[in-house]
């Protein structure tokens, strides 16, 4: 078994030659803070601009317990990642998702590939039953894919965000597996 093969969520061809979706690890902090700083990755988070390694690197070591963490990445480089964080208590069967593309790697399919692997992961590994994430309404890519995966718009958060000196609203989406 190749190790695109090993990592390959169920439901997906095979990965194309040079990518692989896997977990984060600590020595990725610094390519992952270039990443996060992209004007475009960036525009579509609630990030604030010029994140320290140190800062991510931090977060890093001390993960949620019940998350996934999770870059794709093409010839080593990362293009993107994603995470998936289970809710507690009596939300255990929910899990938020949220997820970047390299501004130089968008259109390509990245996000497809990584929303699947977490998509994946979710239903056949982790038993969640909801998935849900927010996205800016003027986000008509990302829009696009989720709903390719199921995601159905559930509500509108309005002035969400604060980006680029002007409120902004979001959708709350969902995905219920039944």
């Amino acid at each position: 078994m190749s190790e695109n093969e090993e990592n390959e969520p169920r439901s997906r061809a095979r990965l194309p030659d040079g990518v692989l979706v896997r977990a984060v690890r600590l020595s990725d902090a610094e390519e992952i803070t270039d990443l996060i700083n992209l004007p475009g990755y960036r525009a579509s988070t609630l990030r604030p601009p010029y994140q320290r390694v140190e800062e991510v690197r931090k977060h890093m070591e001390n993960p949620s317990p019940d998350a996934l963490n999770l870059v794709v990445t093409k010839d080593g480089k990362i293009v993107g990642n994603g995470g998936l964080n289970r809710l507690s208590g009596r939300r255990q069967h929910v899990a938020s998702i949220g997820m970047g593309v390299h501004d130089d790697f968008t259109g390509r399919g990245f996000g497809r590939i990584l929303l699947g692997a977490m998509v994946d992961a979710a239903d056949d590994w982790l038993d969640i039953k909801r998935l849900e994430l927010t996205v800016y309404t003027d986000n008509d890519v990302a829009i696009g894919l989720y709903r390719k995966f199921g995601f159905e718009q559930e509500g509108l958060l309005r002035a969400f965000g604060f980006r680029s000196g002007e409120y902004v609203d979001a959708y709350t989406m969902a995905r219920l597996r039944l």
